[in-house]
């Protein structure tokens, strides 16, 4: 009797030894060894970085030539001035521009360069004496006589971040500085509006953040044309000869790549990489049948099929799976001898002067005819040299086109020279570089925005180390680009606003975050189930019958002193 006594209680101590091991080591170590690690994130700078507020600050250097200012406003030069304009975007995107605007006399020097012959060697001539920086706008006022712009035009803009202004008469200005802002301020907004950032410039960068209503859709059209932001691009040219046994096509890619793009893609190294290649298709048509137009003697491509056009000849384009950078695509088609010659129309019906077309996001297709080369008794094939300044002048305009440069006619008044050698002027890259660090910035705060709501959302999915050194590194990009926006210096903020990008999208496209996203709680049970229920079992039985024993044990006793 006494030993099955001993025996009931040690195999209860046993019980209840190995219930407490279960329950103090076991559970712990299991919950510790198998629950999903999460790194922290900077989730209050990130909801702080939602609310996207930002400050675009230009500084503007009015520098007053001999004969614009009368003895009583001299006396007030220089002076410093700041003007703000805040606009509410929508609920969660607010746009302030702050002007910060210096006004100053003209020194010797400059005053020798505003009296060179032409508006263009002024320029040129202010551009030596030094050099503005980057972002920044430098307006030159004139008085009315002077004869360095025509009469009819008030503003010159050139190549570079100056503008000349052509002063009123001091009758209309006003005699005191406050009646002399009140003349120049508008005028000289208008010329950094259009040497620097518009406000639709501004919203249409915002378009990631922005939800489209009717009042908008147009403000973004021009927009939606380019390219989105990117690190890099890859530009390839194409030549389609599709009657090879008529045409022996000869185009000197190279020299052209070197003489009309390198010149604007070393331009744009600050914003992009590129890569240019090139290739020959043979027997690559169109797709579509031109038709032909007895009143003119030629085929016609009407505008209403140019877009099926694109997609035959995309199959033979082949791609870069090497690398993720968007890709520019330009293809000079040269018609077959029996279709030749072949012309573009618009919806108007009329013909297009390039005989080229562009498709938004994608690239463009010139046409080039080729029959007026050679006589109709010529022997086939014939050779022939393709004028590529001609090819290569077209196809630089639709690359302005796609990268965003938008050329938009200038206000009444204002007299632009042309971009030149370049293909870029300098306030058209200061202009570029505003909108893109602005569309970095947003993108980047919407991807990082995102992915904190998906990782608060769904609590299985794991978080690295890794993921929340790219969310910080995200996080502190965006805050220094956000700075440097605010105090005008645009050279940084674009470079912070591009490693914020990158930073957010390696995060949100990181491998690791899909291990156990798709792993709900149903399949744990059945994971678990087989393995703790046979161990937890006779646990949970033994530990019932010595609770019952225990309670049988106290009414016994309850019993005996009653």
């Amino acid at each position: 009797m006494a030993t099955t006594e001993v025996e009931r209680k040690r195999g209860q101590l046993a019980a209840l030894t190995i219930a407490v091991v279960v329950v103090v080591v076991g559970v712990p170590l299991w919950w510790r060894t198998t629950e999903t690690y999460r790194a922290w994130l900077p989730v209050s700078q990130i909801n702080e970085l939602a609310l996207l507020q930002l400050q675009l600050t230009v500084d503007v250097e009015v520098v007053f030539s001999r004969g614009t200012l009368t003895p009583e406003q001299q006396k007030k030069v220089p002076f410093t001035q700041t003007h703000d304009e805040e606009h509410r975007v929508d609920g969660d995107t607010t746009v302030r521009y702050r002007y910060e605007s210096k006004y100053r006399t003209a020194n010797i020097m400059e005053e020798d360069a505003l009296k060179q012959p032409t508006a263009a060697e002024a320029d040129l001539s202010l551009h030596t004496l030094s050099e503005s920086p980057c972002g920044s706008v430098v307006v030159y006022v004139i008085p009315e006589t002077s004869v360095l712009l025509p009469q009819d035009m008030d503003v010159y803009i050139g190549q570079r971040r100056a503008a000349v202004l052509r002063m009123g008469a001091p009758m209309r200005v006003g005699k005191n500085h406050k009646q002399l802002l009140a003349h120049l301020e508008p005028r000289v907004t208008q010329v950094v509006q259009v040497m620097s950032f518009s406000h639709s410039d501004i919203t249409a960068s915002l378009s990631d953040r922005l939800r489209l209503s009717p009042g908008n859709k147009e403000s973004l059209a021009d927009s939606m044309r380019s390219f989105k932001s990117s690190p890099g691009y890859e530009i390839t040219f194409s030549l389609l000869n599709p009657d090879p046994k008529s045409h022996r096509l000869h185009w000197d890619i190279e020299g052209a790549v070197h003489s009309f793009i390198q010149p604007l893609i070393t331009k744009l190294a600050p914003l992009a990489n590129f890569s240019i290649d090139s290739q020959i298709l043979y027997y690559a048509m169109l797709g579509v049948n031109p038709r032909f137009d007895s009143s003119l003697e030629a085929y016609t491509l009407n505008a209403d099929s140019l877009a099926h056009v694109i997609n035959p000849v995309e199959a033979r384009l082949g791609s870069n799976a090497a690398s993720s950078n968007p890709v520019l695509n330009f293809l000079l088609y040269v018609p077959d001898a029996h279709h030749s010659p072949l012309f573009i129309h618009d919806h108007k019906k009329r013909p297009v002067a390039s005989n080229a077309f562009h498709s938004p996001r994608w690239g463009g297709i010139m046409v080039y005819n080729v029959n007026d080369l050679y006589g109709q008794e010529t022997p086939f094939p014939v050779n022939i040299n393709i004028n590529m300044a001609k090819v290569m002048g077209v196809f630089l305009a639709q690359l302005r086109l796609m990268l965003g440069m938008q050329s938009s006619s200038a206000p009444p008044g204002f007299l632009v020279e042309p971009c030149g050698s370049a293909g870029l002027a300098d306030w058209e890259l200061d202009r570029l570089m505003w909108s893109r660090t602005v569309e970095n910035v947003a993108t980047a705060t919407t991807t990082i925005t995102s992915l904190a709501q998906l990782l608060d959302q769904i609590g299985n999915i794991v978080i690295n180390d890794n993921i929340a050194s790219q969310v910080s590194s995200t996080v502190t990009s965006l805050q220094l680009a956000v700075a440097e926006l605010e105090v005008g210096n645009l050279g940084f903020a674009l470079q912070y606003s591009k490693e914020a990008i990158l930073a957010s999208e390696r995060a949100f496209f990181d491998p690791s975050l899909l291990h156990l996203l798709y792993f709900p709680d149903d399949q744990k049970f059945a994971i678990y189930i087989p393995l703790f229920l046979p161990m937890c079992v006779p646990i949970l039985l033994s530990l019932i019958k010595i609770a019952s024993e225990a309670r049988q044990r106290r009414k016994l006793k309850q019993s005996k002193k009653d």
